[in-house]
């Protein structure tokens, strides 16, 4: 007797649902999402929800490459057989699997002996069954979400879907469908799952996804905190760089700023400014056994304060308190440091950002190509122990190097990068960033 993988309640599945083929997602696009459809969907879904945690296995990027260097789609063949042998719910079988396998081995699939062993049939109809449930979970969630962006979901409908979404993400399968459902329920009832679900040990690696989709639900509340002023608020920036009009939409890009006098000035005080703001123990380091996330965090951090003026005491904990509730893990980092490592980090950036756009200042009228910038020139005479200094304290090193390396026809910037690159007390890398200017 054949033995069924999958659970009477799917193998009892209506059309189109227990159909394995493409048929089934062009059949569901056609359907109007009624409420007895919306209901079949969720029933689809409650039967399809696994006990424990799964894992679906794609065919392996090695065994990918290998057959997308040949003109044959033997791959692309072999995977279709699934469902050509078991073109529904009700056929999915071991004896049809091991049919299935077989022909494999004929083909040659390199992942499938000649002829099978009972290891291999086993694994494919434990990962057949599990990719079964998540394609029949992610065309529900489909069909929900376009009920959902319709609004023809009621309380209760909504609230049955948000636990049935949150279920599957647990379980690791049709995340991202998943997601988009959570997504399109909005505030508050998706964004209070999301919440729970970035917060939850379960959810493992999915966590930065999940929270990537909430960051982008919860992104207008951000915009609205930006646009209130700073006027009562601690100002945490030394005033050289609550000056600057740049924002982290480009990473505090100076590229539309004119190489005159007032922006060479702007320039000048932003580095010194820079200069002044602690470096903060442990930046760009790891808090306890594993990394903070900085790079995950900055979304939180530019939006609520997207310009130097906006950040304050006020705002940093305000920052602090919201990655908390996202669920980073901030390795025990209170708010008086993160608001130091960020205070930190903006400075680096900035600096990092000036010294690009001073090394790239154009040409005078009628130079050549083997001439030196006369803005560079002009502006290296300051800006070299500016450069100097950065690198000495670990802040945009290598381009405040390569700023050096531009208008090293200049004296005081040669000199700079000669003792950077003979100062021992210096770290290896940056020694070598300079030395490979000076030889």
């Amino acid at each position: 007797m054949d033995m069924y993988l999958l659970p009477a309640a799917m193998r009892e599945l209506p059309p189109p649902w227990h159909d394995l083929t493409y048929r089934r997602s062009q059949a569901l696009e056609e359907l109007e999402p009624t409420e007895e459809r919306r209901g079949q969907a969720r029933h689809v879904l409650r039967v399809c929800l696994p006990e424990r945690r799964q894992s679906v296995h794609d065919w392996d990027e090695e065994l990918r490459d290998f057959y997308d260097d040949r003109d044959d789609h033997t791959l692309d063949e072999a995977d279709a057989l699934l469902t050509r042998i078991m073109p529904t719910t009700s056929q999915v079988t071991r004896q049809r699997v091991a049919q299935v396998v077989g022909v494999w081995a004929d083909m040659g699939i390199p992942t499938v002996s000649a002829p099978p062993t009972e290891q291999q049939i086993e694994r494919v109809a434990a990962e057949w069954a599990t990719s079964v449930r998540q394609t029949l979970a992610h065309d529900a969630f489909d069909f929900i979400e376009r009920a959902t962006t319709a609004g023809s979901l009621n309380d209760a409908e909504a609230e049955d879907v948000a636990i049935l979404a949150a279920a599957f993400v647990r379980v690791g399968l049709a995340v991202e469908a998943a997601v988009r459902v959570l997504v399109s329920l909005g505030r508050p009832r998706g964004e209070q799952a999301l919440l729970d679900l970035v917060r939850d040990d379960e959810v493992r690696g999915f966590r930065p996804y999940v929270r990537s989709r909430l960051l982008g639900l919860r992104r207008s509340q951000y915009e609205v905190r930006a646009w209130e002023g700073a006027r009562d608020e601690e100002p945490l920036l030394p005033e050289g760089l609550r000056d600057l009009p740049h924002s982290w939409q480009n990473d505090f890009d100076w590229s539309a700023t004119a190489p005159d006098a007032e922006g060479l000035a702007r320039a000048r005080s932003a580095l010194e400014a820079s200069l002044i703001v602690e470096r903060a123990p442990g930046i760009g380091q790891s808090y306890g056994d594993a990394p903070v996330d900085w790079g995950a965090i900055a979304e939180v951090v530019r939006a609520l304060m997207p310009y130097p003026r906006l950040v304050t005491r006020e705002r940093m904990n305000e920052a602090w308190h919201e990655c908390e509730s996202l669920g980073f893990d901030l390795r025990g980092t209170d708010a008086v440091s993160f608001a130091g490592v960020w205070c930190a980090r903006i400075a680096d950036r900035v600096t990092a950002a000036v010294f690009r756009w001073l090394a790239d200042l154009p040409h005078t009228e009628g130079a050549t190509g083997d001439e030196e910038p006369a803005a560079l020139s002009t502006t290296a005479y300051w800006a070299a122990a500016l450069a100097e200094r950065s690198v000495r304290q670990g802040r945009a090193a290598e381009e405040a190097i390569w700023f050096l390396h531009r208008t090293d026809e200049v004296p005081d910037s040669r000199e700079a990068l000669l003792r950077l690159a003979s100062d021992s007390s210096l770290p290896a890398t940056t020694r070598k960033a300079a030395q490979q200017w000076t030889s």
